[in-house]
């Protein structure tokens, strides 16, 4: 696929902050580690795969705002504009050496998410998306699972740590969600859990307490490729409450039905 001038900054821009976190994943005993609060680290490679991103997203698109996890929030010079940045999703399993972990880089053109890349650097797996032109993984397109059956169905969800409040919430859903699927699957990054519903590799994924930034390219990917994407609260905003529903067509009302209790 021959994506956007846009869309082609941010594939360049993933891969070369993906190759230094690649590089400090091989040495994850010597990274350097402070602690941002309970379960929540940020780390060297963290901070230094922003600012990588950041050179060059900005330098390409100087007029564009910016949010992203590690930085905050910069207004631009153009306000209809803004990428929206995680450097690096799954930040325990990369402490953990846990290869599952990922760049997730959005952009938003007048409150809509316009293109999303969630780049996989340990399995090189590069999932992308423009609003309108489908959803890809390298140079495979991609589409939802086509099963129509919850019992046979495998769902994503996050689970709630370190005393973190929403932990009744996510029992009563695992309880109301276990009893009627194949699985639940918690690997712990958001980013990844949406492009694994937009290949097919999950059929839902739903959460909650999330950001923006954990959000916006993976919830584009999946409406290209041909999911149902919407807030747990249905009168709610996805980015800006922090909650997901997602699933194939067939599934969706099913998933979502539980997931909202």
């Amino acid at each position: 696929m021959v994506g956007s001038a846009n869309l082609n900054i941010m594939i360049k821009a993933a891969r070369r902050a993906g190759r230094g976190l690649v590089k400090d994943f091989r040495e994850v005993e010597n990274l350097q580690v402070s602690v941002k609060g309970a379960g929540d680290f940020v780390t060297r490679a963290d901070i230094q795969a922003e600012k990588t991103i950041k050179e060059e997203l900005m330098g390409a698109r100087p007029t564009y705002g910016w949010l992203a996890e590690e930085g905050g929030g910069e207004d631009g010079q153009d306000p209809t504009r803004r990428w929206i940045v995680d450097p690096l999703d799954g930040t325990t399993n990369f402490l953990h050496g846990l290869p599952h972990w990922a760049i997730s880089i959005a952009l938003e053109h007048k409150g809509q998410i316009v293109a999303g890349v969630v780049f996989d650097p340990a399995k090189d797996e590069m999932f992308f998306a423009e609003k309108g032109a489908g959803a890809w993984m390298n140079d495979m397109r991609l589409r939802v699972s086509g099963r129509h059956r919850m019992i046979e169905s495998i769902f994503a969800t996050g689970l709630p740590f370190a005393g973190r409040a929403d932990l009744p919430d996510t029992l009563k859903d695992l309880g109301r969600i276990l009893p009627v699927c194949a699985g639940v699957r918690r690997w712990g990054a958001a980013a990844l859990d949406l492009a694994y519903v937009a290949a097919g590799r999950y059929d839902g994924y739903w959460e909650r307490r999330l950001n923006a930034w954990d959000l916006a390219a993976g919830m584009l990917i999946v409406r290209e490729a041909g999911g149902m994407v919407e807030p747990l609260n249905p009168a709610g905003d996805i980015l800006a409450d922090g909650e997901i529903v997602c699933a194939n067509e067939s599934l969706f009302s099913g998933l979502a039905k539980l997931a909202r209790g």
